[in-house]
């Protein structure tokens, strides 16, 4: 039932078309590539876009279009990676303080506040530049910041089903925390937590692309969107295709996530839609 209403919301169903092409692309980056995006033909260097060369070549004569390929891979596996940490961080969190409440509630939702008083962006640049380049400190920066969210919205949806009938009957019949916890709760409070996750995989995406333009973030020769920018930035007179491309396709890909978030909302709230709508 949840697919078809997907299939009909078009907001959902174009940022799944497009999630659904670029998965396939970093499946297939090896096949589609024309180039290998590592190789520097230094005498090809700054080559406007051309029949060999789509998107032209960088400073060090390597295909951008190639890279950029390439650089979906990388993406994809940071977008998911924070977005599968910061969840599981969170959501357990969430159902902990909600279902205990009392002190143990309020001690959580004190580190929550403590960590959301700052900058989302900022604090993941302070952690990667203590930890130091590279992809798994990209990681755990950006997810370090990412699990708040759950936590809050988790929380709060628990308050609201832990009070309701099937949770004290389980409880008349003798079930565990754990088990109303995990077979009665979280399967009632998961709809947020995807919609929140499908959105945060594109925001998780361009936070990395943040942190590798800034220079703290993964590292050379690793095709990477923002390093690309980062380089791009210095030939934007005599070569703005470098930017330009990296640039459209982070765009695109944050857009896709964010519709099909927004989508999946629609369709796990229908009142939502209303709301606006009035």
């Amino acid at each position: 039932m949840m697919i078809r209403d997907i299939l009909k919301n078009k907001m959902a169903l174009s940022g799944l078309l497009i999630i659904t092409m670029l998965i396939l692309v970093a499946l297939l980056a090896p096949v589609l590539a024309p180039h290998d995006p590592y190789e520097q033909l230094l005498e090809k260097a700054l080559m406007a876009p051309c029949w060999d060369y789509p998107f032209g070549t960088d400073e060090y004569g390597r295909c951008v279009l190639s890279r950029i390929i390439f650089g979906t891979q990388t993406a994809l596996f940071i977008g998911l990676s924070v977005t599968v940490v910061s969840a599981f961080v969170g959501v357990g969190i969430g159902l902990t303080a909600g279902f205990y409440g009392g002190r143990f509630d309020e001690f959580l939702m004190r580190i929550v506040d403590v960590f959301l008083a700052f900058p989302g962006l900022i604090l993941a640049l302070v952690v990667a530049g203590l930890l130091g380049p590279g992809l798994p400190n990209v990681i755990f920066a950006l997810a370090l910041v990412g699990w708040m969210g759950y936590a809050r919205v988790v929380r709060g949806a628990v308050l609201a089903e832990k009070e309701k009938e099937f949770v004290e009957t389980a409880r008349s019949l003798g079930a565990s925390d754990g088990y109303i916890i995990f077979l009665h709760l979280l399967p009632n409070i998961i709809s947020p937590v995807i919609v929140m996750a499908s959105i945060g995989i594109g925001q998780a995406i361009l936070g990395a692309a943040a942190l590798s333009f800034l220079g703290i973030g993964v590292q050379p020769p690793t095709a990477m969107w923002g390093l690309m920018l980062s380089y791009g930035k210095d030939y934007l007179q005599s070569a703005p295709y470098l930017t330009i491309f990296p640039g459209v396709i982070i765009m695109v890909t944050v857009l896709a996530f964010n519709f099909l978030g927004d989508g999946l909302r629609d369709v796990c709230d229908p009142r939502y839609g209303k709301v606006i709508e009035e």
